[in-house]
């Protein structure tokens, strides 16, 4: 593989000192690109666009080509797991994600077994390592996953849900069987994120958008505990290199100690927390991730400028902080303004470090 020519995200990731803060964007291949929607054209639909490696590598690097940002992020979805495992994914325009099949019962659980990466989802595999190639060292490639309650939750609601109904009532009723849905789910990204670090990935995020809506107690035992079990199972070190492991719970500012106890590197915010306030909490034990509104893009880039600058300062001073936004991307953003974004991060960051 190429040598790195940009390495201050993995550095910052492993609190290494770094001369300015990395920033990338989560989503940062998608809708308000211009060009992401002419090869999502090409390809016909977004999961014919995921299963293509080459069409996956052109928009996972168009980003990197309008902005200076200090990582790439595989072109995929979250819930290829679910898919592998039979339960037919599909996207309802206007509705989101979809399944023909969902898990609703005992017997549903039961019928599912771990995924086999290289057998069962080749082609994320394949478009990692198209991705890393095409990149040559330009920045690093993140891998990454659903976390294990996430998954469940779409595939025992069949899509995104509001009042999380199905699922909820499913981990209090029998939380037997929802243990062992998380555990065959656990066991998957596992092998899912293995695969992709053997494949060129060189960090792995965990998204766990859902985990914000569980109770203190709820999230300890159905979602914190799984995404331990996936960090305690991941790859660390790979080619000679240190692979970084990032989680981010949306909502999850509460839990943040309880999260850096995972043995994580780092773990990403939203914007419902303080930044300087996180810091605090975990200190050196773990860096941080995020966290701008993503809604300050549809502002003015003085606004977006001055809440970059005002995200730096809650920070404060050395290493330890990827700028990110606290979710990912809308798709209404005027690219323009991701620019500021970007420009300003870097511009205004330098000052922080050294």
């Amino acid at each position: 593989m190429s040598e790195l020519k940009n390495d201050r995200f993995l550095k910052a990731l492993l609190r290494q000192p770094v001369d300015r803060t990395p920033v990338w964007m989560m989503r940062q291949a998608g809708r308000y690109l211009p060009e992401y929607r002419a090869t999502r054209a090409q390809a016909g639909d977004f999961m014919s666009l995921c299963k293509n490696p080459e069409l996956a590598c052109e928009v996972t690097i168009q980003p990197l080509d309008r902005y200076p940002l200090d990582a790439a992020i595989l072109f995929s979805d979250i819930l290829t797991i679910p898919d592998a495992m039979g339960l037919g994914l599909y996207f309802e325009t206007g509705e989101g994600p979809r399944f023909n099949k969902i898990i609703r019962t005992e017997a549903d659980v039961q019928s599912l077994s771990v995924v086999n990466t290289e057998a069962d989802l080749d082609y994320v595999l394949k478009a990692v390592s198209t991705i890393r190639r095409e990149l040559n060292g330009r920045v690093p490639l993140i891998g990454f996953s659903g976390s294990p309650w996430t998954l469940a939750t779409y595939m025992v609601e069949g899509g995104s849900s509001k009042d999380f109904r199905h699922v909820k009532a499913m981990m209090y009723d029998t939380p037997e069987v929802m243990h062992q849905l998380l555990d065959t789910l656990a066991k998957s990204v596992i092998d899912y994120l293995n695969a992709q670090i053997k494949a060129g990935a060189q960090a792995v995020q965990i998204f766990d958008t859902w985990g914000g809506n569980l109770s203190d107690v709820a999230y300890r035992e159905f979602s914190l505990k799984y995404m331990q079990q996936i960090v305690a199972g991941l790859i660390r070190e790979y080619d000679g290199q240190q692979i970084p492991v990032i989680l981010f719970t949306k909502g999850g500012g509460q839990w943040l100690e309880a999260m850096a106890d995972t043995g994580a590197d780092a773990l990403g915010i939203d914007w419902t927390t303080d930044l300087g306030n996180a810091r605090s909490r975990v200190g050196n034990r773990v860096a941080l991730q995020g966290n701008m509104d993503p809604s300050v893009l549809y502002a003015s880039p003085a606004t977006i400028r001055a809440e970059v600058k005002r995200i730096l300062d809650s920070y404060g001073n050395g290493t330890g902080h990827v700028f990110n936004l606290g979710h990912g991307i809308h798709q209404f953003v005027d690219p323009e303004h991701a620019k500021a974004f970007v420009e300003a991060v870097t511009e205004l960051s330098p000052s922080y470090h050294g």
